[in-house]
């Protein structure tokens, strides 16, 4: 088996192509964000039991694997390559029996969707979300109200510093060309996520208190 390696725009992510199907052909994205989440997947679990592994994320054809700040690529790469190719090897399904097959049902249209959110819903599934698969991430449709649309960011794209730019000058954009009663498209975060953006807000004041010598 040979793994093809793809930087993402976000330094801490990298996504593995092992050259054979991770997940069913047009299935969406499936993301593990601990070890207690990757006890879905018998492969997940293999990665997280890696040193500095963050968050891992299953695509048609490839996996996206986010790690701590502080790890290094360059010595977590052996083991994630042999962590791919040992469990191909076994010839174990992806994902365990019962759990979420990927299906990406957040762009499904559906009988009481608006005109507006059907058009909105296939914007993302054809036009936006294969550009962002294609950089290791994905989105997650979670609403559209007073002409704003809610997302959430996956994979690669969750904990990179570019994510607002590719919400507002990406996404954002294509949008609102397309689709006139679009006005905006806001992120939404998770609970962990808000809980750590408070955390590092918190540090960030306090260090600032430091350097004013409060």
């Amino acid at each position: 088996m040979f793994i093809q390696t793809d930087t993402t725009p976000n330094t801490d992510s990298l996504r593995f192509r092992p050259g054979v199907k991770v997940l069913d052909e047009g299935s969406g994205t499936v993301e593990f964000m601990n070890a207690r989440d990757s006890m879905r997947s018998p492969l997940a679990k293999r990665l997280f039991q890696i040193d500095g592994v963050r968050s891992v994320m299953f695509g048609a054809d490839f996996i996206t694997i986010t790690k701590q700040e502080d790890a290094v690529w360059q010595l977590m790469k052996p083991d994630v390559y042999a962590s791919i190719m040992d469990f191909f090897g076994t010839g174990q399904p992806v994902l365990s029996e019962g759990a979420d097959s990927g299906v990406a049902s957040d762009t499904m249209i559906l009988p009481e969707d608006s005109e507006t959110v059907a058009m909105i819903k296939e914007l993302l599934d054809t036009r936006i979300r294969p550009t962002i698969q294609d950089d290791g991430g994905d989105i997650e449709y979670r609403g559209f109200e007073n002409g704003v649309v809610k997302l959430k960011l996956k994979g690669s794209c969750r904990t990179c510093d570019s994510s607002v730019v590719t919400l507002k000058n990406g996404i954002e954009n294509m949008l609102t060309h397309y689709i006139p009663e679009v006005e905006s498209v806001e992120q939404v975060l998770d609970e962990e996520e808000e809980i750590s953006n408070r955390e590092f807000q918190k540090l960030e004041e306090e260090l600032r208190r430091k350097e004013a010598g409060v």
